[in-house]
């Protein structure tokens, strides 16, 4: 002891029950023969315990260096060897040793951060700041750094001390809108095998910021006719800007060239349309000054001038005495069928006023062809109503003045009503409600009005058991199937159209096939069974054979065999019906009766049972009717098979 103090240190995860340390007489004098008690102090601490003979010190209770890392305990030392006892008092002053035993956290799992896309390299984006129990410097000393991000090289640093997050490379949320990594933060325990690290995962989102202009993306040159109406598409003006949301939002102006106010431009959609008519003799070329600006805060713009060319027409325009023609004319007609004549009358003189007439490309405009100089219209192909019903034809004089043909083509009867299917299969079960649909036709008919009208029918014996709802197509049953009358139908359907002139018709085969259900009760072929047997007879031997039949198909059908009381004596085979002896027969005149139950092997099984009668050949049953006269009546409408 130093002064009566004693200093050591303890790691903090010492276990209880562990020495700590050994005392001894503080005046260093022998203490073998001493007569020694050591105790702390009560006022003292909990953690520790003293042996009082050894003066061994222990841990009792766990220590927290970041609750207590200080202890200092005070023990009494009596020496019962003075007369009186010696009290001596020694003072231990005991520090805890930190131990890594908390990790780094941050308060949250994830954090998303916006920072604008204009601000310069080093900024501060973020400060993250995280946590560690741990009580002495190092083990609580955090150090944070950067994991991987979706991009190929980070634009952000982190300080790895005071966890702030910067820009290192200048942003462009045109480029990359967001950036996601890790953030980590470690302790710097000295043993670097005990670090402990927590992580975080960010998400910075770059906001936007006007900093790109709109650029045109649509030509500076348009041509229009002179004689367009008034609301014309002149050009579609079409600028795009990079930018999110309004800074990104493009209207469209004119700054000069419009001063007549010949034009107007929807400064939405960019449209340029004609406000007045065109003259070219007037003026043939205009420079529009055209500005693209966007919605931000400053607003950025971009401009660009806009040549647009009035191209020239005949001014004296010959004009069609109608300016709509209708007329009809009938399909799959040899071509050369005339079609109409049109004609147009032009004030000019001389050969100004020679009209030449042409039609004008168009849907289906190479049916037909016009006669150039009289205006005669005839088809130069045969036509086809299903194909194309309507043709609507602009004719042009002296490519000058147009004239629609409003044109029908007739409908013919010349599409036979072509089914889904050359053939249709379906299986339904025998026990398939009276009326039920197991079949839903459907044809169709190109034609138009009735000619494209379809009607259904069957043909060929269907022996009274489908028939046909006549406009939906549904075939349906008219009486209950039964599979072990018939099992299969074979018969067509027919599609008609209701032409009032040779109708046209296709046919179709269906073929139905009936399911089985077990709806058949095993019948035995012969019961009751008489069997004569000799006394003699050999064990294992066939006595008897019972046969039952069972018109149900598979394992509704198939039969197996059993005794409905089970006999000593006999044995039936499940599967033959076989009856074989067991143990011989006790006497000459043996009788015994079996009752055998035939069952199918259906979900629900159907069952028979039969009598056999087995007798020696010395003794014969004698069979007698229990009344010598029965009588009963029975009503004259009553159903087959009822008792």
């Amino acid at each position: 002891f130093s002064r009566g103090v004693k200093h050591f240190v303890i790691p903090e995860n010492v276990k209880p029950a562990q020495m700590l340390n050994s005392l001894k007489w503080p005046d260093n004098r022998p203490t073998t023969n001493r007569k020694l008690h050591y105790s702390i102090a009560k006022d003292d601490d909990v953690h520790f315990e003293i042996d009082s003979l050894t003066g061994n010190l222990f841990l009792s209770k766990e220590l927290d260096y970041e609750t207590a890392s200080h202890f200092l305990l005070r023990i009494i030392i009596k020496d019962y060897n003075d007369t009186p006892p010696q009290n001596n008092t020694v003072f231990l002053s005991i520090d805890v040793e930190d131990e890594n035993d908390h990790s780094p956290y941050f308060q949250d799992d994830f954090v998303v951060i916006g920072i604008e896309e204009n601000v310069p390299v080093g900024t501060l984006v973020y400060t993250f700041n995280a946590k560690d129990g741990d009580g002495s410097f190092l083990n609580s000393k955090i150090q944070y750094s950067l994991g991987k991000s979706n991009m190929s090289e980070n634009p952000f640093l982190i300080h790895p001390s005071y966890g702030t997050l910067t820009t290192a490379f200048p942003l462009d949320r045109e480029t990359t809108a967001s950036v996601i990594f890790t953030v980590f933060a470690a302790d710097q325990a000295i043993n670097q095998t005990n670090c402990r690290l927590d992580s975080l995962a960010v998400k910075v989102v770059i906001l936007d910021i006007n900093d790109n202009s709109p650029s045109f993306t649509s030509v500076p040159l348009s041509y229009v006719m002179e004689d367009v109406e008034v609301g014309f598409l002149v050009h579609h003006i079409l600028a795009k800007d990079p930018d999110e949301g309004r800074n990104g939002q493009v209207t469209y102006h004119i700054l000069s060239g419009n001063e007549n106010k010949v034009f107007v431009l929807d400064k939405i959609t960019g449209l340029l349309t004609t406000a007045q008519l065109l003259d070219r003799e007037i003026q043939g070329c205009y420079s529009l000054t055209v500005m693209a600006l966007d919605d931000g805060s400053p607003a950025l713009s971009a401009t660009q001038v806009l040549t647009i060319i009035v191209v020239d027409v005949n001014d004296e325009t010959p004009i069609f005495l109608k300016k709509l023609y209708e007329t009809a004319v009938h399909e799959n007609q040899d071509l050369g069928e005339f079609v109409i004549k049109v004609e147009a009358m032009d004030r000019d003189a001389g050969l100004n006023s020679l009209l030449q007439y042409e039609i004008l490309p168009g849907t289906g405009f190479e049916k037909f062809k016009i006669n150039s100089t009289s205006g005669e219209l005839v088809t130069a192909a045969s036509l086809d109503r299903e194909t194309q019903e309507v043709f609507i034809i602009k004719g042009n004089p002296s490519r000058s003045s147009t004239a629609q043909l409003y044109l029908t083509v007739l409908d013919e009867n010349d599409h036979n009503p072509l089914f889904g299917k050359t053939q249709y299969q379906i299986s339904v079960r025998e026990d398939l409600e009276e009326g039920s649909t197991i079949l839903n036709l459907l044809a169709s008919d190109e034609d138009d009005g009735l000619n494209g009208e379809v009607m259904y029918s069957l043909i060929d014996d269907t022996f009274g058991v489908f028939a046909i709802d006549s406009v939906t197509g549904s075939i349906l049953t008219t009486k209950v199937l039964d599979r072990e009358t018939k099992s299969q139908y074979t018969f067509r359907a027919v599609a008609s159209d209701c032409s009032t002139h040779l109708p046209k018709s296709t046919t179709v085969s269906v073929v139905v096939y009936v399911d089985d259900i077990n709806d058949n009760d095993p019948v035995f072929l012969q019961n009751p069974i008489r069997a004569f047997v000799p006394a003699e007879t050999s064990v294992n031997e066939i006595v008897a054979t019972v046969r039952a039949e069972d018109m149900d198909l598979g394992s509704n059908g198939a039969v197996v065999y059993s005794l409905m009381v089970a006999d000593n004596v006999f044995q039936i085979n499940a599967k033959t019906g076989d009856i074989t002896l067991q143990k011989p027969l006790s006497s000459k005149d043996f009788t015994n009766q079996l009752l055998v139950m035939a069952s199918d092997q259906g979900i629900s099984p159907r069952t028979a049972t039969a009598v056999v009668t087995i007798l020696t050949e010395e003794q014969e049953e004698e069979v007698l009717f229990s009344h010598s006269l029965y009588e009963a009546s029975v009503s004259e409408n009553s159903v087959p098979g009822g008792h």
